[in-house]
């Protein structure tokens, strides 16, 4: 894990306009980070649960350093002030080269547009830095926001799939949304050491 913003992707890079930047999460984060989640309780029940104390957060963030996972918080461009955080979870490599997204916009800033700009940069870094071929989102039908979301950043809707996963304290229903790394414009990246050739 690298605290450096430099080393994911830049909207520049890209050619478009951005107004965020990506980084990872890291130690420094911990009180920005707890006081956002406790401010945006409202935006992420009942979807998702993040750490609301210094031993959550500790643990949320050593997840966060191996090789199957990653977390990077979505920062405005000038000020660096979070703005919401995109976890790319679950990362399999092999055959498969998919990583499972999870995202959350926070209070101060929700609305505005720079999750989308985010989860956007978030893509191609998966594609681009991880080489990755797939990411796929679980979203509960029920979760409007994030619906729009998704199909804002291109993901395409690949199912429906009874008590997926478990989430205050049930089970509940999702969408199955995915994007592959030929439903966007990258610029070629060889592939992953683990890809067979065959």
């Amino acid at each position: 894990m690298n605290d450096a913003a430099t080393d994911l992707p830049d909207s520049n890079q890209s050619g478009t306009s951005s107004r965020v930047t990506l980084r990872h999460l890291a130690d420094r984060d911990q009180d920005e980070f707890l006081e956002l989640v406790g401010a945006s309780t409202h935006l992420h029940r009942p979807w998702m649960s993040l750490p609301s104390t210094p031993e959550q957060f500790r643990a949320y963030l050593a997840r966060y350093e191996g090789p199957d996972e990653e977390s990077v918080l979505v920062c405005v461009r000038g000020s660096g002030a979070i703005a919401g955080m995109v976890n790319i979870n679950s990362i399999i490599r092999g055959r498969f080269q998919s990583g499972s997204v999870a995202y959350a916009a926070f209070a101060p800033t929700a609305g505005q547009g720079y999750l989308t700009e985010g989860l956007t940069l978030a893509v191609r870094f998966a594609f681009e830095q991880l080489r990755l071929h797939r990411l796929e989102a679980q979203i509960q039908p029920a979760n409007h926001a994030s619906l729009k979301l998704v199909r804002r950043v291109g993901f395409r809707q690949e199912g429906y799939s009874p008590k997926l996963l478990y989430i205050d304290g049930a089970w509940r229903d999702h969408e199955r949304w995915a994007i592959t790394n030929t439903m966007i414009d990258i610029g070629p990246t060889s592939p992953h050491p683990t890809l067979p050739e065959r």
